[in-house]
């Protein structure tokens, strides 16, 4: 009996994290994320090189290269030891990474002073890297420029993913890449392009860089300069939200606003498509099952809030005010031009249901996404139909083909813990914040999903900053664990995640 439950335990052991290789590869990408620092640095040199700001990025610069180094001898990695990365080295990776780099992020923030605590530079910072955009600053217009495009540069880099770029920048880690590339990337299953991980990763970033260069010309030839042209860009590209204006995309012209409505909406589409589309196949965009529903729903969506908002006097571009805030809320970006907390309750309700569906699988948009929601309605139909007809034998299918259980129980236990996250962190923040429900409410979707703003007191046309310190620490957990699909978070909380 007892050589039998040895048996099975050995059989379905789970394994082991191999402390000393996750710690080297997280010192690797610290290295990649203090070279892009280098960026914000050049423009606080460029305004004035002996400004506090500059001051803040060379000492955080230094400080990151000192730390790499120091955990790099202290956790040296040889080829081979590569080749024991297993799942759950890949979660752990991708959970201390991103909380890590939040916490380095935050320190030109502090050290340069335009933030009053480190709670607030770290939730400003983790809403950058998260792509989230909500902030904590009252007014954007007064902060620094090299400030103002580190906080932007972090959507960028978060977008597409820090663990995508490693896996395209540094030395290829072989068929265990996978694992790391997997439990950071968005949607039901992980694609690849190429055969090997590493390319996979330099194609997704190419695309992610050239749609970035292209929507940066445009903004340009429509009159923004070079600078807000980068910032909202990376707002725009990696869903984010950040903006350099305190009205956001409210303080520009309809040309403006119609360049970002496109690249929001291309943003919040598998990048997949669109690496199919640039080697000629067009047609592969609505091949997509996922795609057809996402475009559909956003063109019905536009609709019906323009048929609504023509009958009020709440805008005076009914048309261009409902399809840039469907599209800036179904693809979690967050951006504003209009104070949507005034329109019609029904509206506010559909904009609250786009918050969980987010943007499409292997997008930069947050969200459930748009494939597992599909999945789940499919699920549900079933369920009904099987009720009527027990015997009957009925396989979801997904882009024609028919999912395994696998995928559909990982589907269904990725919607009842996005939902039991909800759920604690709405009753969390109104413990926290004694508000109103509908302030808690859309503040904990509005974080979970990555999308920043929200209803109430967390409207369109307000901020963060009256949040207390716990209210701040619950959301950017929620902020972390939505960006990561959950599980790279919620694995770093588990006891047997530390047993040897």
């Amino acid at each position: 009996m007892s050589r039998r439950g040895e048996g099975h335990r050995s059989r379905f052991a789970e394994p082991i994290m191999h402390k000393r290789l996750v710690i080297h590869i997280v010192s690797r990408i610290f290295l990649i994320v203090c070279f892009f620092m280098l960026l914000p640095l050049g423009w606080a040199v460029h305004d004035d090189w002996r400004s506090l700001e500059t001051g803040a990025f060379v000492l955080t610069i230094l400080f990151g290269v000192f730390v790499t180094g120091a955990l790099r001898w202290a956790s040296p990695a040889k080829k081979k030891d590569y080749e024991k990365l297993n799942a759950k080295d890949g979660l752990a990776i991708v959970g201390f990474t991103w909380i890590f780099l939040s916490a380095f992020g935050a320190l030109p923030l502090c050290l340069s002073q335009v933030v009053p605590s480190y709670t607030d530079a770290f939730f400003e910072i983790t809403s950058g890297f998260t792509t989230t955009g909500s902030t904590i600053f009252t007014d954007i217009e007064v902060l620094p420029r090299g400030i103002l495009f580190w906080r932007s540069l972090t959507h960028w880099i978060g977008g597409m993913g820090i663990i995508v770029l490693y896996l395209a920048l540094l030395p290829a880690l072989g068929q265990n890449a996978f694992q790391l590339f997997k439990a950071e990337s968005p949607g039901l299953t992980a694609e690849r392009i190429q055969p090997r991980i590493k390319e996979t990763a330099k194609v997704l970033w190419m695309v992610y860089f050239l749609l970035s260069a292209t929507e940066t010309g445009f903004l340009m030839l429509a009159g923004m300069p070079v600078f807000d042209a980068l910032c909202h860009t990376f707002g725009t590209m990696a869903t984010g939200g950040f903006s350099t204006k305190n009205a956001s995309m409210a303080a520009y012209g309809p040309h403006v606003q119609w360049i970002v409505i496109l690249f929001m909406f291309l943003a919040g589409t598998n990048f997949i498509l669109h690496y199919q589309a640039m080697k000629g196949n067009i047609r592969s965009y609505f091949k997509s099952e996922e795609f057809r529903n996402y475009f559909f729903a956003t063109i019905g969506l536009v609709f019906v809030f323009t048929v609504v908002l023509s009958r009020t006097q709440l805008t005076t571009q009914p048309f261009r005010d409902s399809f840039f805030q469907v599209v800036a809320i179904l693809t979690t970006t967050g951006y504003t031009t209009a104070d949507f907390d005034l329109w019609p309750h029904a509206l506010q309700f559909a904009l609250i249901i786009l918050m969980f569906v987010g943007g499409c699988g292997g997008s930069t948009g947050g969200g459930m996404k748009v494939v597992r929601f599909l999945v789940s309605i499919k699920v549900g139909f079933r369920s009904i139909v099987q009720t009527i007809f027990p015997n009957a034998v009925l396989p979801i299918k997904f882009e024609g083909a028919p999912l395994s259980e696998r995928l559909i129980s990982g589907a269904t236990a990725y919607f009842i813990i996005f939902i039991s996250l909800f759920l604690t962190g709405t009753m969390l923040f109104t413990i926290t914040e004694n508000c109103d429900l509908v302030t808690a409410f859309s503040a904990s979707i509005a974080a979970l999903s990555n999308i920043g703003p929200g209803l109430g007191k967390v409207g369109a046309t307000q901020n963060y900053a009256w949040v207390s310190v716990p209210g701040k620490w619950v959301l950017t957990f929620l902020m972390l664990a939505g960006r990561l699909e959950l599980y790279s978070i919620l694995i770093l909380f588990v006891p047997d995640t530390w047993k040897k």
